[in-house]
């Protein structure tokens, strides 16, 4: 289990020193899982990995703990631009879905003439 826990924890350090060193505009958590991910797919997935990675899954409800506090805590500055907050969310979902739907298209298109 410390084996487990100390392979995450190096990746989540290790992304966070690549973010900082490169100033890239990602999360450090987030390189750091991409790193995971590549030494995993390379090595292989050690057999004391899986059982740390299902119990922490099984918990994961309680990470979204601060998410809630942080919710209650601004909770009157919700409460003035929580519809323009909403609208925001709704559009911002919504381009991003069609300009996903734009992208697959085009690509497809090229790649299907390929194909066929």
């Amino acid at each position: 289990m410390i084996n487990a826990l100390a392979i995450l924890l190096v990746c989540q350090l290790a992304g966070e020193i690549a973010v900082r060193l490169i100033g890239a505009p990602v999360p450090g958590p987030v390189v750091g899982a991409a790193l995971l991910a590549l030494a995993l797919s390379v090595r292989g997935i050690p057999s004391f990995l899986p059982p740390v990675a299902h119990g922490i899954l099984r918990n994961l409800s309680l990470l979204f703990v601060p998410a809630a506090v942080g919710v209650v805590q601004y909770g009157p500055l919700l409460a003035e631009h929580g519809v323009a907050l909403a609208v925001i969310l709704v559009v911002s979902t919504a381009l991003a879905m069609a300009v996903t739907a734009l992208v697959f298209r085009l690509v497809g298109g090229r790649v299907g003439d390929d194909e066929r």
